[in-house]
């Protein structure tokens, strides 16, 4: 999924999205309380004065004309304080507020909270305190004191979670439609991909030679390489049409030369040595078909079809030593592949392990969710693991005790990988040799009809 573009782009957009909007919250929060901090500032710091300008001096002691006309003032822990203290007072004044509580310096907390300090309320709760010195009257008679102004904490803290609460519930809903539309925009976005894979797939499929011209401009370079490309792949095609044909109309002569000539062999080699001539002429029939069409067709090859029809021109041999088969195909599974190809590949296969095999020669085959796999196991001597990659090149040979070429296993190797798959080798349970025999899913298919 990592490598996905559509994936990338979404992540790109949702880590910029929840960014923009971290930041736009710490923004807004920030600005809010520092506004509501100033307001709460502002409207102690009105309260002292109008305390400070209510004051009087009479025989030495601080007197108050007015108290403020707040009435949260006069009721017990009512979120609102005020108090006038001065030096040598027996009790300073103060609101009714406050109760039998006492706004004292040392009291204060040390750290501020957004310019306030905090003590405790009458009923234990926090207040924040704002604080100010002043001096009544002139020297010598001037007169010091001073005076708190307070208020709950809690109220502040309502007021910030009541304006936080909409603030985050609109950005959360902002944050859906930017990622809904940044998905919207991905999608429209690579919907030009899309076409062009459509087709691309149509080129592969043989439906078109071409993927068109049309497509947003950012697009169009990719389009006019791949038409290059496509155009030089076509050219060479036909140059390698054009040798395969050449070289099978030359392969005619001398294989009717030599048919000729093996007629006057002994009786014994003759018809092993006109059978091998009859396979060249097949093989070389074939290439020049498929010369002559253009390409060699792809078809619905069934694979139980394939193998019955070889394990039934097998059986006279393995009869001869007592091998029996077992075979383990769903009818249903099929490749898109070249019929002679698939029966050329697994015929050489199963040919090694007649060759080899004591009692027992097993095909299965199924599908995984990349591959469809075809697995031939026998109960022969196998190999050592060492020896495998050897056997896969082309005129190695194991034993010399034994018939053959050594070129069946990687004649099918490279026909399986001219499909895009491949073959391996590996130890069956019964100490033999297992094939595994592998095509793409992309070019295979199950179907319900064989």
């Amino acid at each position: 999924m990592i490598h996905s573009l559509h994936f990338r782009l979404a992540a790109g957009a949702l880590v910029a999205i929840a960014l923009s909007l971290t930041l736009v919250w710490a923004v807004l929060s920030h600005l809010f309380t520092d506004y509501l901090a100033a307001q709460y500032s502002g409207e102690m710091t009105s309260v002292m004065d109008s305390l400070a300008a209510q004051l009087t001096v009479e025989n030495g002691v601080l007197r108050l004309r007015n108290e403020p006309a707040d009435a949260r003032f006069q009721i017990p822990a009512g979120s609102r304080y005020w108090q006038i203290s001065r030096d040598g007072d027996v009790a300073p004044l103060r609101s009714r507020s406050l109760w039998d509580t006492e706004f004292a310096a040392a009291d204060l907390s040390s750290d501020q909270y957004y310019g306030f300090r905090e003590t405790l309320g009458p009923d234990g709760s926090p207040v924040l305190v704002s604080m100010k010195t002043m001096t009544l009257g002139d020297d010598p008679a001037a007169t010091d004191f001073v005076v708190y102004a307070g208020f709950s904490r809690s109220e502040m803290e309502a007021a910030l979670e009541s304006y936080h609460n909409p603030l985050r519930l609109m950005l959360l809903s902002t944050g859906g439609v930017l990622v809904l539309a940044a998905f919207l925009q991905g999608w429209i976005g690579l919907r030009p991909l899309v076409r062009l894979r459509d087709r691309v797939a149509d080129v592969r499929a043989g439906r078109a030679a071409h993927i068109g011209t049309e497509g947003p401009s950012e697009v169009k370079p990719l389009v006019r390489e791949i038409n290059l490309l496509l155009n030089e792949r076509e050219t060479a095609i036909s140059r390698a049409r054009a040798r395969a044909s050449d070289l099978a109309h030359g392969l005619k002569t001398p294989l009717t030369v030599l048919s000729h000539l093996v007629e006057a062999l002994p009786e014994e080699g003759r018809s092993t040595a006109l059978q091998q001539i009859e396979l060249v002429r097949q093989r070389a029939d074939r290439q020049l078909q498929a010369a002559r069409m253009g390409v060699e067709q792809m078809a619905t090859t069934s694979l139980l079809g394939i193998c019955g029809k070889l394990v039934s021109v097998l059986t006279p041999f393995t009869q001869e030593k007592g091998v029996d088969w077992h075979l383990a195909i769903d009818p249903s599974l099929t490749v898109q592949a070249d019929p002679a190809d698939i029966a050329e590949a697994l015929g050489n296969v199963l040919d090694n392990a007649v060759r080899f095999a004591r009692k027992r020669i097993e095909v299965s085959a199924d599908r995984t969710l990349d591959n469809v796999v075809l697995i031939v196991s026998d109960d022969g001597s196998g190999a050592a693991p060492e020896c495998y990659d050897m056997m896969l090149k082309r005129g190695v040979r194991i034993s010399e005790a034994t018939a053959g070429s050594g070129l069946g296993l990687a004649i099918s190797g490279d026909i399986l990988k001219a499909y895009g798959g491949g073959l391996d080798l590996s130890a069956s349970r019964w100490g033999g040799l297992q094939v595994k025999l592998w095509l793409p899913a992309t070019a295979a298919r199950a179907s319900a009809i064989m």
